[in-house]
């Protein structure tokens, strides 16, 4: 099974300037309980956001840098080979960032969405895909509103293909 997992604004946000735009603690451990044990695919730039392997995943960095190494990860240059990198794994995460996400929807590599869904809006430089409800179904939400941890109200959303 490959997965994509995001955290998304209202009008589908991801990000500005190579960053998060938002701090929501609840989503980040989430994400830790949800990939630990997993290979975790992502373009550079997200790894480069992120700064270093995350621990107890398998690290798989996409690029079209052929020379391109990072000590304590697997570099592959395209998403499919980054796909065949993790194939014994049961389940495969796509993590970012936009470009690959893009990619992988287009190219209909992905059974699963596991989305935030962060109920506000943010200036944002970089955006999600639109989720196509003809395509994905919906099968599983959990609403949260903020507290004094998490600042803005929330979704746990899961979809799978129709």
């Amino acid at each position: 099974m490959i997965t994509i997992i995001a955290a998304i604004g209202k009008h589908n946000e991801l990000g500005k300037n190579n960053d998060l735009i938002w701090h929501l603690p609840a989503d980040l451990k989430r994400f830790k309980k949800v990939t630990t044990g997993h290979h975790i695919l992502m373009g550079r730039n997200t790894f480069e956001s992120i700064g270093k392997p995350l621990p107890n995943r398998t690290t798989i960095i996409i690029t079209r840098n052929n020379d391109y190494f990072k000590d304590g990860c697997l570099v592959a240059n395209s998403i499919e080979e980054a796909i065949a990198l993790a194939k014994d794994d049961q389940e495969i995460f796509i993590i970012g960032g936009a470009q690959i996400y893009k990619q992988a929807l287009e190219k209909d590599l992905v059974q699963k969405l596991d989305i935030t869904i962060v109920h506000s809006t943010f200036n944002a430089d970089v955006f999600f895909p639109k989720i196509d409800t003809s395509i994905w179904k919906e099968i599983a939400r959990e609403d949260f509103k903020a507290d004094e941890k998490n600042k803005h109200d929330y979704s746990f959303v899961s979809y799978v293909k129709k």
